[in-house]
This record gives structure tokens, C-alpha cells and sequence, in this order.
């Protein structure tokens, strides 16, 4: 059984940094894990992602260079953290997971998501 729990999410100003954390169960070592964003009236938008047996890492242009992703040593957490917040990342952000080889989805497993805003 997976479940997924996000937080760390908040109000910040434009430049802030933030660290997001995705309690996770039930992962195995074949999963990938990632984040998606979805902003007001907008499709859900691609972040970043990992596998979580090997640490490969793939990231959104719009990102790259800003955010970085990674598991803790006993494959039970998933971070994102943000550096340079622009308000274009206001968004509510959510991890995910699934059994597969891309990993830019699809993803089965979400969690609940947890709401950044990043004021000018």
C-alpha cells in the first residue's frame, strides 16, 4: 500500500527558499517518485523526479538549476528544495509515485498536496 504525505509548503517573498517533504510508504525499489505543480485555472505541470533505487534525476527547464530533488538514505522521505522562488511557482505542489521507467510519468500515486505561494 502506498501513501503519500506532503508538507512544508507556505507563504514566502520572491528570492525565498523552501524545502518540501513527502513522508512515503510502501515504495519499492522498481518505483520512480516525483513532483508535480498545479497552479489556478492551469494543467498540472511537471517538476521533478527520481527513481528510487539508483537516484536518477530528471527536472522541468523551468526549474532546473533552482530546485533539486532527492531521498534520504532509508527510501522513506522525498524532498524538493527550492532556491530563486519566482511568483510563476505559486502552485500547489504534489508527490507522487509509480512502478514504471519514466520518469515524467505516468504516475498513479498522489498525495494531498501541499500549497506554496510566493508573493512580488
Amino acid at each position: 500500500q502506498v501513501q503519500l504525505v506532503e508538507s512544508g509548503g507556505g507563504l514566502v517573498q520572491t528570492g525565498a527558499s523552501l524545502r518540501l517533504s513527502c513522508a512515503a510508504s510502501g515504495i519499492l525499489a522498481g518505483y520512480n517518485m516525483g513532483w508535480f505543480r498545479q497552479a489556478p485555472g492551469k494543467e498540472c505541470e511537471f517538476v521533478a523526479a527520481i527513481s528510487w533505487a539508483f537516484g536518477v534525476t530528471a527536472y522541468s527547464d523551468v526549474v532546473k538549476d533552482r530546485f533539486t530533488i532527492a531521498r534520504n538514505n532509508a527510501k522513506t522521505t522525498l524532498s524538493l528544495h527550492m532556491n530563486s522562488l519566482k511568483p510563476e511557482d505559486t502552485a500547489v505542489y504534489y508527490c507522487m509515485a509509480e512502478c514504471g521507467s519514466e520518469l515524467r510519468g505516468p504516475y498513479r500515486y498522489w498525495g494531498q498536496g501541499t500549497q506554496v505561494t510566493v508573493s512580488s
